[in-house]
């Protein structure tokens, strides 16, 4: 079957790398990661989390750039194309429908918190984030939160924003934005390093990140480090599958990935070195969650010399991550009404944008006039979080695994990949049982059905389901052919 014509292609490698990375690194970036390598033995911790990166980022990443660069087009186009190639049903497509869906809805809720960081940047360096403690801060965010119309005109200053971005299409719209803003980010994020370190906390700061404390790490961290690395890198919200489409043959698609997923890692341990020594520095707490953010370091930084200036360069720095993400996760929507329907990309935006600000701006009210629309006990913004983070990202994951470890014949993508058999042999066994066990013991425990310590139960079930797995799969006459060596 004919691969399908690119209708747009990145300039280079790194323009790829430079949006995927974007899409990647958001607020989880900024305060998540810091916070659980800091809390579960810093060092210890981001082994583990690099090993499960290896084991469900990587290879779902792999598999959603280069499916997207296969199908050359929007994730439900890509899916439905490659499946058809592989020998599997078209309707496959609606995995790539989900994909779409789901980022729409978490684009929903994002642009709210997106708001925050870029009303707090105006905030902080118009210096009307004065507070004397934690809770006359807390103060301050409550009364930001309680007025619709401070909440929902910044919520609507990032919608628009990034509509007019994907708007211009990839490479006057997306790729020239990530252009500036990644390395803006970057460079942000070092010099508030570089600031960090001037301060009494930096030593203590990164002895909190990088000690390397083997006997924090239990069955939370384990289950820590499997969550963060599946949801850090975008995955199953169709933004990587529908940036894949448009990498240039020529590149690795394997190579471009690791880069992606180390770059990721590298700004979210950067970003616990500027955050953690400025509150060391104040004798505060790193447990404050996404308070951290929004209460806990514009108190700081107020209490520091120059604190003010770097405090809106901080929260610059969160809105940039913000917005490159949600450029991202508007993309597919945006390739799908332009490829599918025939409409401009301009149109698509613009289309997409008016149900896009209705429900954020729903979204909103959850903090203020809509407080009381609950259902199931849930807001507005709540249940979009729930039904995005807790069903429709993990389903994704597992369901995108066994389609390319399962559905589709063995060695369709080893043309994409251009791997020795041996690792692309890893690669499908990696999709085919360890990545599924894992994200499931994600799902399950983001449901609640799972433990915190399920290691006499649940690991020793997992485990022995692997072995099995994987010793089946070596008897296996298709999966040992591709570690022979190609016929002369």
């Amino acid at each position: 079957m004919d691969r399908p014509s690119p209708h747009y292609l990145w300039r280079s490698r790194w323009a790829f790398v430079l949006a995927a990375t974007g899409s990647a690194v958001g607020l989880g970036n900024i305060w998540k990661f810091p916070y659980i390598t800091g809390e579960y033995g810093g060092g210890a911790f981001v082994l583990l989390y690099l090993l499960c990166i290896f084991l469900i980022g990587i290879p779902l990443l792999v598999a959603e750039v280069a499916i997207g660069r296969r199908g050359r087009g929007n994730p439900m186009d890509a899916l439905a194309h490659v499946a058809r190639e592989g020998g599997a049903s078209r309707h496959w497509g609606l995995l790539g429908a989900m994909a779409m869906l789901c980022g729409f809805l978490i684009l929903c809720f994002y642009v709210v918190v997106a708001g925050w960081a870029f009303a707090y940047t105006l905030k902080m360096a118009g210096g009307s984030l004065a507070g004397s403690d934690v809770a006359a801060m807390q103060a301050i965010f409550a009364d930001h939160n309680a007025d619709p119309l401070q909440l929902g005109g910044w919520s609507l200053l990032v919608a628009l924003l990034t509509l007019w971005i994907v708007g211009r299409g990839l490479q006057q719209g997306i790729e020239r934005a990530v252009r500036w803003l990644m390395p803006g980010l970057v460079l942000l994020l070092l010099v508030l390093v570089g600031y960090a370190a001037t301060t009494d906390g930096f030593a203590e700061g990164v002895t909190f990140l990088f000690r390397f404390d083997a006997s924090r790490l239990n069955g939370e961290a384990f289950l820590a480090a499997l969550g963060h690395a599946f949801f850090t890198l975008s995955l199953a919200s169709g933004a990587i599958m529908a940036y894949g489409a448009y990498l240039p043959e020529q590149q690795s698609v394997v190579r471009t990935s690791l880069i992606v997923a180390l770059a990721d890692t590298a700004v979210a341990l950067l970003a616990g070195l500027a955050i953690f020594p400025v509150i060391f520095a104040n004798d505060m707490s790193p447990a404050a969650g996404p308070g951290l953010l929004f209460m806990s370091l514009p108190l700081a930084f107020q209490q520091m010399p120059w604190g003010q200036l770097f405090g809106a360069l901080f929260f610059a720095m969160v809105s940039i991550a913000a917005l490159t993400s949600a450029i991202s996760i508007l993309e597919g929507s945006v390739a799908w009404l332009n490829e599918q329907h025939g409409i401009s990309r301009r149109r698509a935006a613009w289309l997409l944008g008016g149900v896009l600000v209705l429900i954020s701006q729903l979204t909103m009210l959850s903090f203020n006039q809509g407080a009381h629309w609950t259902l199931a006990g849930m807001t507005l913004f709540d249940g979009l979080d729930y039904l995005t983070s807790r069903w429709m990202m993990p389903l994704g994951g597992i369901l995108l695994a066994l389609l390319v470890g399962y559905r589709l014949r063995l060695d369709l993508l080893r043309d994409e990949l251009h791997l020795p058999r041996a690792l692309y042999a890893l690669w499908l066994i990696l999709l085919r049982y360890v990545s599924p066990l894992l994200i499931l013991l994600v799902f399950l425990h983001a449901l609640g059905w799972l433990g915190f310590d399920p290691l006499q139960r649940w690991y020793w079930v997992a485990g022995a389901c692997m072995a099995l797995a994987l010793l089946g799969e070596c008897l296996t006459p298709g999966v040992r052919s591709l570690y022979r060596p190609a016929p002369r």
